[in-house]
């Protein structure tokens, strides 16, 4: 797999690569790393299950074609067990229409036919993340830990805790809550937010996603939020507090 396009170096989102095939899986985990992802490997669907459980990456690159459960049978067990907001990528060998439909139909956002050049994955990969929400640009972290009621956010790091210990958040989590922290209690337009979040248009869906996922992290209860408020019309206020 040769090199192709410039590095881009404002991009850390997380990305789970499974794949059977360790000769492939290196090479993807070193080239993706080398276009400025942050990479797990995984060798089957079992592995990328133990990876979930403790990681929640903004992205899944899936092989199809594994031994044992498929990736169409997992992106689908997936789908059916109600993680709907992680997108997947499917890579096949198999290039047919009606494949290409099966992935879809599966739940997969996306499908790239082996063999494949490299430098396309990385351009695809980016914009799934922009049209998530989920890419997250490095920017100077200027503020310190903010509360949220039990939780604490810190910025510079990216994480947040309360009692029970950290709670996962998405490179795309981490971007949006970090924009907001940075004007407590001042409305951010869609226009901000996407700038924020690296995606080149609003994007009114998936800014919509980010922060209800966001809300389900940081809130009591998610429908009557006390901290991350919609102004409607406007956009989205922080107001942080105990």
């Amino acid at each position: 797999m040769s090199a192709a396009g410039p590095v881009d170096t404002t991009v850390n989102a997380h990305i789970l690569v499974v794949d059977d095939d360790e000769r492939l899986r290196r090479l993807l985990v070193r080239y993706l790393s080398d276009h400025g992802f942050r990479v797990t490997a995984a060798a089957d669907a079992a592995d990328a299950r133990a990876c979930l459980r403790s990681v929640r990456p903004d992205l899944m690159i899936l092989d199809v074609t594994m031994p044992g459960e498929t990736g169409l049978d997992f992106v689908d067990d997936l789908r059916r067990n109600g993680d709907a907001d992680l997108p997947v990528l499917l890579l096949t060998a198999r290039g047919a229409p009606e494949d290409r439909i099966a992935g879809f139909e599966a739940g997969a956002d996306d499908y790239l036919g082996k063999p494949f050049d490299p430098y396309e994955l990385v351009l695809r990969a980016r914009a799934l993340l922009r049209r998530m929400g989920n890419v997250l640009v490095t920017a100077p972290v200027d503020i310190g830990p903010v509360r949220l009621g039990e939780a604490e956010f810190d910025p510079a790091r990216g994480e947040l805790r309360n009692a029970g210990g950290p709670i996962r958040l998405t490179g795309g989590e981490v971007a949006l809550l970090t924009a907001l922290a940075r004007k407590p209690n001042e409305i951010l337009s869609r226009e901000e937010i996407a700038e924020a979040l690296g995606m080149e248009e609003p994007g009114e869906r998936a800014i919509d996603v980010q922060v209800t996922r966001l809300r389900r992290k940081i809130e009591r209860d998610s429908r009557e939020p006390r901290f991350l408020h919609t102004v409607r019309g406007r956009g989205y206020v922080l107001k942080p507090g105990i």
